[in-house]
């Protein structure tokens, strides 16, 4: 079977044994992932560097990761968080939000994690967490995946060529297995892990965008004296910032777009084609 066509499917169990296998080999893997695609590798620096390139990024941009429900919070040195935000309340929204679907999450990094997974932000060392949600089967995929290439976690960017490369002010992330095909062309190990049916998995996920997931972060809380404490969405994307207030509502944290996602991402348009 030609590895280069989106006919292994992330529900059949034979294809995300080849998939998990090719990409403990080395390859890219582009995976269906809640209501769109993403791209997913193993976490050392080369591989990080060699997609960066393929994207058009800069080489040594900082990666995010991704690894199975059970894994994320061990990704967070939870000891980092300010004293004045109840570790038991994120960690109640972030099983709340992965539960309704595609999201992410930066939050102070576990020691282990390397220095191309990391970003300083105010003098502490984060990383992004991006999960398609507990009920994708790319969770099988993702726990094959790390098993075979003995790792805890994932290297994953979103499915779409960077904004350095094609001059475009935002490059929205694909939703269309062929539309990635068509991008990555000049990758000769891609292989496509595509949803069995495209309209369904977007259908599957009525308040999500299929774009690239709204990112909460939770460890700066803006506002010194504010109570509850004020979580800043660092990116504004697939699910609405209401719908993350409503989450956090009830547990006694608030809310707040940050300056740099103040306009929402835009989802990709294909010729013909509606979401």
């Amino acid at each position: 079977m030609d590895v280069r066509t989106p006919t292994r499917y992330v529900d059949d169990p034979a294809d995300v044994a080849f998939a998990a296998r090719a990409l403990a080999d080395g390859a890219v893997v582009a995976v269906a992932f809640g209501n769109f695609y993403a791209l997913v590798t193993r976490p050392d620096a080369a591989t990080v560097r060699r997609v960066n390139l393929a994207k058009g990024r800069p080489a040594d941009q900082v990666g995010s990761i991704t690894a199975t429900a059970h894994r994320i919070p061990a990704m967070f040195d939870w000891s980092r968080i300010p004293p004045r935000l109840p570790e038991g309340r994120v960690r109640q929204l972030m099983d709340g939000l992965f539960g309704a679907g595609p999201f992410g999450f930066c939050g102070p990094a576990v020691d282990r994690l390397p220095d191309h997974l990391v970003r300083v932000d105010g003098g502490v060392r984060t990383t992004q967490v991006i999960a398609p949600g507990t009920l994708c089967p790319s969770n099988s995929f993702f726990a094959r995946a790390c098993a075979e290439a003995g790792v805890e976690h994932l290297f994953i960017t979103s499915a779409n060529r960077s904004h350095h490369l094609t001059g475009a002010d935002e490059e929205p992330a694909h939703w269309r297995a062929e539309g990635i095909l068509a991008d990555f062309a000049h990758v000769p190990d891609l292989v496509v892990l595509a949803h069995r049916d495209e309209a369904a998995a977007r259908a599957a996920y009525p308040a999500h965008l299929p774009t690239s997931v709204t990112l909460l972060s939770f460890h700066r809380p803006e506002g010194e004296w504010e109570e509850p404490p004020v979580l800043p969405v660092e990116r504004h994307g697939s699910l609405h910032v209401d719908d993350v207030r409503r989450a956090a509502a009830p547990l006694g944290l608030q809310v707040r777009l940050s300056a740099r996602a103040a306009r929402r991402l835009r989802v990709r348009a294909y010729d013909g084609a509606l979401v």
